[in-house]
């Protein structure tokens, strides 16, 4: 059964930092991409970054350029999230989600399994 736990959030200001970690476990890790997703209240859950299971490669969405950096420790089974210059229109749920395949997750029907979400609060 695979499962996926997120770690990191909490309260910030905005211009700070927060890591998100996810910890996966299940079946192997390497083969399968992994990409986080957020919802803020009363707005649909949306796509925020993916890896593919080698690392090679990355998407980002546009909100997050340049603010945000996705990476994984295969050796961990762990994915991590580093988001700096963070900003009040970044609070949200943010959900740890892993792919059916290698390739990156950038839609929710790509999504095989979910964690359960961590939340992080950004004040102005």
């Amino acid at each position: 059964q695979v499962q996926l736990v997120e770690s990191g959030g909490g309260l910030v200001q905005a211009g700070g930092s927060l890591r998100l970690s996810c910890a996966a476990s299940g079946r192997t890790f390497s083969s399968y991409a992994m990409g986080w997703f957020r919802q803020a209240p009363g707005k649909d859950r949306e796509f925020v970054t993916t890896i593919s299971g080698s690392g090679a490669t990355t998407v980002y969405a546009d909100s997050v350029k340049g603010r945000f950096t996705i990476s994984r420790d295969n050796a961990k089974n762990t994915v991590f999230l580093q988001m700096n210059s963070l900003k009040p229109e970044d609070t949200a749920v943010y959900y740890c989600a892993t792919g059916r395949t290698t390739a990156p997750i950038t839609r929710e029907r790509a999504v095989d399994y979910w964690g359960q979400g961590t939340q992080v609060t950004v004040s102005s």
